[in-house]
């Protein structure tokens, strides 16, 4: 991340002048204006250090709607997901535990007859619950995860087999890898009773109406990345974040699950935001919770979030109820431009988000 980028971002959030950080309206002065704010993140965004188009998007409680687009770009534009699939992954995995075809005690040899890992393993233990939440003890990610001509079945078994006899107790420790979404994938495949992760996608679009253009299509339609190999829209995006907001795709007891700390007693081991941002944010199921510090201090659940490495950065504040995405596709590594780029007009977007 460009040192500009940083300056802006850091200096929006820490500046007073900045305004709106409690997230309700002014109780003296002049009364807010919706459209004077949107006109000022208008301004804001025009600005904003990026290296590439992006789109930029927001919706608060009373659906009300602000869009932005710089250059080509626009939320009908087709982009590559890297991590902003994980939420999207782990959903519909949540929605077949609800419908009792899987267990969040569920083990991958439970459900996959093929599973190399034996009982002397420490690694056998491991459940979909360690899993969603990358708790399970993979830490090797196989090079058959980015190719387009390998089997997905069989790709799973060598992530087992990359990764057996390790010693790591599931549970214990978070390391962010593309492994984890990838077993349970497959185990939603078994339970479910069907061909491939294309048969799982196609039932979640034909029941909610989501996504209907967008793909799991990276490294290829056979292989697909469950945790990072989507492509889809910005609009398509918010329609996604809008129904989950609005609990249409999970009953109260999964989305207390999916905003849980999941990572509460584990030992971060490795975390792109600590890399990137000097930040702890822990993590919930297929979602980051978010923290702007140095060491985790934050509520759970009330800022969540699922950036891509391209500088996608889908959004949930439900402290202040609002959500939102920046669309791009940057080069691998920086979505911490992404994160710059909201940050950068996130006390305006408060302010608006609270603005009768």
């Amino acid at each position: 991340m460009k040192a500009g980028v940083i300056t802006l971002f850091v200096a929006c959030v820490v500046a007073a002048g900045c305004g709106g950080g409690s997230g309700t309206p002014p109780t003296s002065g002049p009364a807010c204006s919706t459209t004077q704010l949107e006109a000022d993140m208008d301004a804001v965004l025009a600005q904003t250090a990026s290296e590439v188009d992006f789109s930029f998007s927001l919706e608060r409680q009373d659906g009300r709607r602000y869009n932005f687009s710089r250059g080509v770009s626009t939320l009908q534009t087709s982009y590559e997901s890297a991590s902003t699939s994980k939420l999207v992954s782990a959903v519909i995995i949540l929605r077949l535990v609800e419908q009792g075809y899987l267990s969040l005690t569920d083990r991958p040899q439970d459900r996959i007859s093929s599973w190399p890992i034996g009982s002397g393993d420490s690694l056998y233990s491991m459940t979909l619950a360690q899993l969603l939440s990358f708790t399970s003890g993979f830490t090797v990610e196989p090079l058959c995860l980015n190719s387009g001509i390998s089997d997905f079945e069989t790709c799973v078994t060598n992530i087992a087999t990359a990764n057996a006899g390790n010693g790591i107790t599931p549970g214990q420790e978070f390391y962010y890898a593309s492994t984890h979404l990838q077993v349970a994938g497959l185990m939603a495949i078994k339970a479910r009773g069907v061909a491939s992760w294309q048969d799982v996608f196609a039932e979640f679009q034909t029941q909610t109406g989501l996504f209907p253009t967008a793909a799991y299509d990276l490294p290829s339609t056979s292989n697909p990345r469950l945790a990072g190999g989507m492509h889809w829209s910005g609009e398509e995006y918010m329609a996604f974040l809008k129904a989950l907001r609005n609990g249409a795709l999970l009953n109260a007891a999964s989305m207390s699950e999916l905003l849980a700390d999941h990572t509460a007693s584990a030992t971060i081991v490795y975390s792109p935001t600590v890399a990137g941002l000097g930040e702890d944010w822990h993590y919930g199921f297929g979602l980051w919770q978010e923290c702007q510090s140095a060491t985790y201090n934050c509520t759970a659940g009330s800022r969540v979030s699922s950036p891509g490495a391209y500088g996608a950065y889908p959004f949930w504040d439900r402290s202040k109820d609002y959500f939102g995405i920046v669309a791009r596709q940057g080069a691998l590594g920086t979505f911490t431009n992404g994160v710059a780029i909201e940050r950068a007009v996130r006390p305006k977007a408060e302010e608006w988000a609270a603005c009768p």
